[in-house]
This record gives structure tokens, sequence and C-alpha cells, in this order.
């Protein structure tokens, strides 16, 4: 279906249904800040539709088309309960909270915050460690302080760099600019500073702004893939950690080459548009494991 809208707290989010409308519904989650028509995760939907599955993907606020939002513990806490709004205001009673990287963080939080509605969980490519979470502090919040203590809000607008930069969200949606200067430069920090506390490295936080005794509340079948052997972005420790965590949780093997995140960054850095398009790969294993079957 073409993407529809829904407000959510005050803000605006985008969405589409990929696959039949009868079919069993997944949320299907992108990490970063990047948008659900980010490379590979489309492709991804389809063949989860194709196994009869209806794939909701949506514009996390603060990614793509959506307005941007600050509130909340975390950002992922803000998406959390972004979707579970969205899905009571969509009449969705149940999901399969899916997602990679980023994306697997907010669905673990959104299954500690709605566990009502979760079925089933499904995550791969999950951050954790030091070095995996600062850097997100380095791309996600560090410039952010800098640039409103330094010149304020409007400041904000000019943060060169990452993908999904705040310019970017104001381009791809005008209301963002007026709600970005409406939030104010004193409240942005503010928001900053508390969301920057979620990827200090704590003792018992397996992923950034979880308490690891929070995992108790996980209480649905949950799939792990394990983090690549050399991706420092994603580590295997993190991904057993995880599993550790989870009563009956279940780890696999990447059903991805090895070093497909490696590989990724190899070409971004030669200049090619990739996404993640390795993770279609995982299809057939997240079918199994929906559906039941052995993964």
């Amino acid at each position: 279906m073409p993407d529809a809208e829904v407000e959510v707290n005050g803000g605006v989010v985008v969405y589409e249904f990929v696959g039949p409308q009868d079919g069993e519904v997944v949320v299907l989650t992108p990490g970063g800040r990047f948008s659900k028509d980010y490379g590979g995760v489309h492709e991804l939907a389809e063949a989860l539709a194709a196994g009869g599955k209806r794939v909701l993907l949506w514009d996390r606020p603060n990614c793509g088309r959506s307005d941007i939002q600050l509130y909340g513990r975390s950002e992922s806490h803000m998406r959390a309960e972004t979707l579970g709004v969205m899905l009571e205001k969509l009449g969705i009673e149940k999901v399969v909270a899916a997602g990679g990287s980023g994306g697997a963080r907010d669905m673990i939080v959104f299954s500690m915050m709605y566990p009502e509605k979760v079925t089933k969980l499904l995550t791969w490519c999950i951050v954790g460690g030091t070095f995996s979470t600062m850097s997100l502090a380095g791309v996600y919040v560090l410039p952010e302080l800098r640039a409103v203590r330094a010149g304020g809000i409007e400041a904000v607008l000019s943060i060169p760099g990452a993908a999904g930069s705040w310019a970017d969200l104001c381009e791809a949606n005008p209301r963002n600019k007026e709600r970005l200067l409406a939030v104010g430069a004193e409240e942005f920090e503010a928001v900053m500073e508390r969301w920057f506390d979620a990827y200090i490295p704590k003792a018992n936080e397996a992923i950034p702004g979880v308490a690891d005794w929070e995992f108790a509340q996980v209480k649905v079948p949950t799939l792990i893939v394990r983090g690549g052997a050399k991706d420092y972005d994603h580590p295997a420790r993190t991904s057993r950690e995880v599993l550790s965590l989870i009563e009956g949780a279940r780890l696999i093997e990447p059903p991805w080459p090895e070093d497909a995140w490696e590989q990724r960054g190899v070409r971004r850095r030669a200049g090619e548009d990739v996404g993640f398009e390795f993770w279609v790969d995982g299809a057939p294993a997240f079918l199994a494991f929906i559906d039941g079957d052995a993964a």
C-alpha cells in the first residue's frame, strides 16, 4: 500500500504495509536514523511478505519523512513508545517485533515496554560494548551538544556528516525545521544530555541505555543473530550477552557472509550507495522462526 500518516504524541509518523492484508504483522525496524526506504529494508520486507507476512515499515521519529520528536529516557525509548501508540491507533493488537542494528535495540525496548503487544522478538546486528556504544554517541549526540552550545538551535541545522542529519530531516519534511526551532536550544540540549547518558558505557548494560535486569521483562520467543566475528559495531560478544539475559532465547549463526558489515563499509568508502542489502539473506531463517519451525 502507499505511504500513510498517523499522529502520535503530537508528531506525524509515516508508515506503509507490505504483504497480504490478512498476514501476521511483522514490524520491521532498520538502524541508525535511516528511513524505511533505506537500501535493503524493502527487499527484506518483500521477502517476508512472500512468506505470507504483513510487514509494517515505519519512519521512526527523527528518521525519513516523519516528524522530529524529542522526549523520553532515550531515543530508543521514545521510538518504542511511539510504536506502541501507533499500533493502538492502527488497531493492531499483536506483532512480531523485528529489527537490526539500532532497530534491534528499539525492538528490544519495545518488547520490554509493551510485552502484551509482542508475540516474538527477532534481532540482529545488536550494538553493544565500549567501542560501538561510544561511536554512536560520537555520531548522534556529541555533535548536537557541541553545536547547540556553540551556536544555539540554528547551529544544529548545519551539523555535517551522518546520514539522517537534522538538516536532512528538515529537507525531507518541511515541518521539521519549524518543529526543531520551536523546541529551542535549552530543551534540545537537555534532551541530548539525557540521551547521551544512554551511550555512556556502564557495568551491567549489555546494550546502550538498558539495564541488564530489564531483560527479564522479555518473555516471548526470541531469535538473535550472532554478530560478525570482526564486526566491531555489532560485536558477537553482545549478541551472546543478550542471549544470556533473555530466558529461552536462541542464537543462530549469521545467515549472511561473516564479514558482511565490514564489506558494506569498504564499498561505501569506495563511493557505492550501499545500505542493508545483505539483510534479505536472513529471510528464510526469519520466516522459519516466525512460523515456529527450526531456525
